[in-house]
């Protein structure tokens, strides 16, 4: 899932007009695209099990089903915003909202894994291009004295599809309406999107930059390849036992990377735009964030799609029954936002405090596993996925803001963007990585007693890589930008 805070540009304030007339109109169309982006980063979690035993497939396929979307949002997110940019923010919004709503009808008239996963990706292309727009859109629109309020209605919007998005899908599940069984659960966006496009094309502003950065086509392809060279070997190796050719796709991965930095570092000395301004990298501020997004979301994304497939193929919860198990780590989540806001002026220590709740959360689960082994209840899950849920909050809050604060000015549109599409390439590194331990420890034949040794060892994973979030996090600046430093959003 994107988040808006992270995506601030670092264009200058417009001159004073008179307010967009249907700005507040404009603003709830922006957050039905948020919501139906929030909800299908998190449904399939819930539903995979069932999509797997109705379409067929493998492990490799319920990890596609999220890495597949997650990776292609990834590669898409900053060429999403120049689009809107050059082509015009409305125009874009609506071509976005309209392939987004295309591509879940693909997804729920899906008669094979391959073709869900071909889906997925198309709602994460478009996606990337839907969601950039609103930002960009929202400045215009709205004077400095509301812009906060309108900033401010994205953290609810954002809780409640962490907390309703699992009970919706586990609930559209089991309901099975009209027979369509998950397949609802993409469905249900037909009328979201198209609702979205008639009321876009009714009270969204025609926007965009005066100023326009150009396309860098090559850059997106070589990120795009490095970023698949990583995930296809990880979540598809396994299934091959590991062939040589997961190994050279692995080493090619970092020499992509290598020549995508090269060719950034080039077009950039010679005066173009490059995807990613190569200043950045010299910054400890931003690589220690780089660094740290990379390990803690794929910690995350990982942890909550095994924990699903743990509390229903493991422990034969229904899928309603798992969706209602993930609430208490939400609304964990939303406690912690909350308490982040008040200790704010602490920076980095906010941070590392959440990284270290998170960290005992995680093992409270594992010790709740030990002493119930195979008949653990969401109830006795619940107060160790609370204090998952409160670091977590207490973690994702000032993280952008902090990385933020170790860039120029000029900088922050690039760092910004950056910053949000390595959250989608950990969210997809995650699902491969962690996916891949979880299936490998099943075995072909998963007994109650595999599944919960892999579930055990997936956690001390997960712990780990939250202690190595702990030590890259001290690569961050002490403390997030000051408010009036901070870049107008974009």
């Amino acid at each position: 899932m994107s988040n808006p805070v992270s995506v601030m540009a670092s264009t200058a304030p417009a001159d004073e007009a008179p307010p967009y007339r249907w700005r507040w109109a404009a603003l709830f169309v922006i957050l039905a695209a948020e919501v139906m982006d929030l909800l299908d980063a998190v449904v399939t979690n819930i539903a995979a099990p069932t999509m797997r035993a109705d379409l067929g497939g493998t492990g490799a396929t319920i990890q596609w089903l999220g890495a597949a979307y997650t990776l292609s949002m990834a590669v898409g997110l900053i060429t999403g915003g120049r689009l809107g940019d050059i082509f015009g923010r409305k125009r874009m919004f609506l071509i976005g909202a309209l392939g987004f709503t295309a591509g879940s009808l693909l997804c729920a008239v899906a008669q094979s894994p391959e073709l869900l996963i071909g889906s997925r990706v198309i709602q994460g292309l478009f996606g990337a291009v839907m969601l950039p727009q609103g930002l960009g859109m929202i400045k215009e629109m709205f004077p400095p004295k509301e812009m906060q309020t309108a900033f401010g209605l994205f953290g609810p919007i954002m809780g409640l599809s962490a907390v309703g998005g699992p009970i919706l899908a586990g609930w559209l599940v089991e309901a099975d309406y009209f027979g369509t069984g998950w397949r609802m659960i993409f469905l249900v966006n037909l009328p979201l999107g198209l609702a979205a496009v008639i009321a876009g094309l009714r009270f969204l502003p025609e926007s965009r930059s005066p100023h326009p950065l150009k396309l860098d086509l090559p850059g997106v392809v070589l990120a795009s390849l490095g970023g698949f060279l990583v995930i296809f070997p990880l979540v598809q190796g396994r299934e091959h036992d590991w062939p040589a050719w997961t190994f050279v796709m692995l080493a090619a991965s970092a020499v992509v990377f290598l020549a995508f930095g090269w060719f950034e570092s080039r077009k950039n000395r010679q005066g173009g735009d490059p995807l990613v301004v190569p200043s950045l990298f010299r910054k400890r501020a931003f690589t220690g964030g780089l660094l740290t997004g990379t390990v803690f979301f794929s910690g995350m994304a990982g942890f909550i799609l095994v924990f699903n497939l743990y509390t229903q193929m493991g422990l034969g919860y229904s899928a309603l029954k798992a969706g209602l198990a993930m609430v208490p780590w939400s609304g964990g989540m939303i406690v912690g936002f909350g308490v982040a806001q008040a200790v704010q002026k602490f920076g980095r220590k906010v941070l590392l405090t959440g990284t270290l709740i998170m960290t005992v959360g995680v093992l409270g689960v594992l010790l709740t596993l030990d002493m119930n082994g195979m008949r653990v209840t969401p109830w006795q899950l619940t107060p160790a996925l609370v204090v998952c849920g409160i670091g977590m909050g207490l973690l994702m809050a000032p993280f952008f803001d902090i990385v933020l604060a170790g860039v120029e000015q000029h900088e922050n549109g690039s760092a910004s963007g950056t910053l949000t599409a390595v959250q989608q390439l950990g969210n997809a590194l995650g699902v491969a990585l962690l996916g891949t331990v979880f299936f490998n420890l099943l075995g072909s034949v998963p007994t109650g007693t595999s599944f919960e040794h892999a579930m055990k060892t997936t956690l001390w994973v997960v712990a780990g890589m939250l202690v190595l979030t702990f030590a890259v996090a001290f690569l961050l600046p002490k403390h997030a930008r000051e408010p009036e430093e901070l870049p107008a959003p974009a």
